[in-house]
């Protein structure tokens, strides 16, 4: 579907009828507008294992130098800001620690090198800070005693051996509640820790979180003051179409009601974590192949008006360019790649 009939197909009875005359007036200014792919999700193993069939055991095997090429392909697609997904899953971290055993990975330091190429390629990378513990249990970990004294370590330890270089952009703090009309106290109590400790540590640093339940949001004055309270720089809603738990026609009317309270709160940048994937079978319990590329684009144009940046879950095995000497994932990975470079939300060099 070509992008300047998405606003009179799927999208053209929803923006009439739901969005306001304000959002309405930006749309009808700039039809079809548009914004790149400025960032997307990074990782070294996926946390779960039935979605990363298609790119685990390659990233496994990947040198030192194919973690460069890595880095390289994706910044020179235009994507500025990447976001590590983890540096620690099931009680083993991805880079030498003295609070937990190392992954078993062909690079023998793979945090460093991808935030030494990050330097070379002028990435910014928010570092997460978790996943410590079981990620399937974000409760537990958000508010168990010794593992946010666990979690507190990891930050110092990390901040401690990469903080020194420049794509250390900031902290992505990864472990998620759903949005059931608003934030749950501990999940808010859990970010301002995080932001706390990040503050001392790395004073410079900005924020990230990217939570779900985007749909169920309600955007009256008690939201408005808990992202008051939230002490973080940027929150990435996810749109939730790669879960099926949204219609990629529903995806305006969930964001414009985003912009208006976050423009009410005047804290914390809106940016869009807009899910490229799609499930080989079950969802949850299959593997992760890469979405239609027409059904990427009209994500991709559903958020645009209202977010200042968009990032993608995730290049990482859902998108190769063609040729790739750094190729993980599945093979439709490139016709995605192909397709979303010809519609200009790659910004190619």
């Amino acid at each position: 579907m070509k992008r300047r009939f998405f606003l009179q197909s799927c999208g053209a009875a929803l923006l009439a009828g739901s969005l306001s005359p304000e959002i309405q007036a930006v749309i009808r200014h700039n039809p079809g507008k548009i914004k790149p792919i400025e960032g997307s999700w990074f990782e070294f193993q996926h946390h779960n294992m039935a979605e990363g069939k298609y790119w685990d055991a390659t990233l496994k095997s990947f040198t030192a130098k194919q973690w460069d090429m890595k880095v390289k392909e994706i910044a020179d697609c235009g994507i500025r800001y990447m976001v590590l997904l983890d540096v620690a899953i099931n009680g083993k971290t991805f880079y030498p620690s003295s609070l937990q055993p190392q992954h078993e990975m062909n690079c023998d330091d793979s945090l460093e090198t991808i935030l030494s190429a990050a330097d070379k390629y002028d990435v910014n990378f928010f570092i997460s800070n978790d996943y410590f513990g079981d990620y399937k249990n974000p409760y537990f970990l958000m508010t168990d005693p010794e593992i946010n004294k666990l979690r507190l370590k990891g930050m110092d330890e990390i901040a401690e051996k990469y903080a020194h270089h420049k794509s250390f952009y900031g902290w992505y703090y990864p472990n998620e509640t759903g949005i059931t009309g608003y934030y749950d106290d501990f999940f808010i109590d859990y970010v301002n820790a995080s932001s706390a400790e990040a503050a001392k540590l790395t004073p410079k640093a900005k924020t990230l979180i990217a939570p779900y339940g985007t749909k169920n949001v309600k955007a009256d004055d008690q939201f408005t003051r808990q992202l008051e309270k939230l002490d973080v720089d940027f929150i990435a809603y996810q749109d939730e179409i790669g879960v099926e738990k949204t219609q990629v026609e529903e995806s305006a009317k969930y964001f414009e009601q985003l912009y208006r309270v976050h423009k009410k709160a005047s804290h914390a940048h809106l940016w869009a974590d807009v899910e490229i994937f799609r499930f080989e079978g079950e969802v949850y319990r299959s593997a992760l192949l890469p979405a239609p590329a027409e059904r990427v684009i009209r994500q991709l144009e559903a958020v645009s008006p209202f977010v200042e940046k968009i990032l993608i879950y995730q290049y990482t095995g859902l998108l190769n360019k063609p040729g790739s000497q750094a190729f993980a994932g599945h093979p439709d990975s490139e016709i995605l790649y192909k397709e979303l470079d010809k519609h200009k939300v790659l910004d190619n060099k």
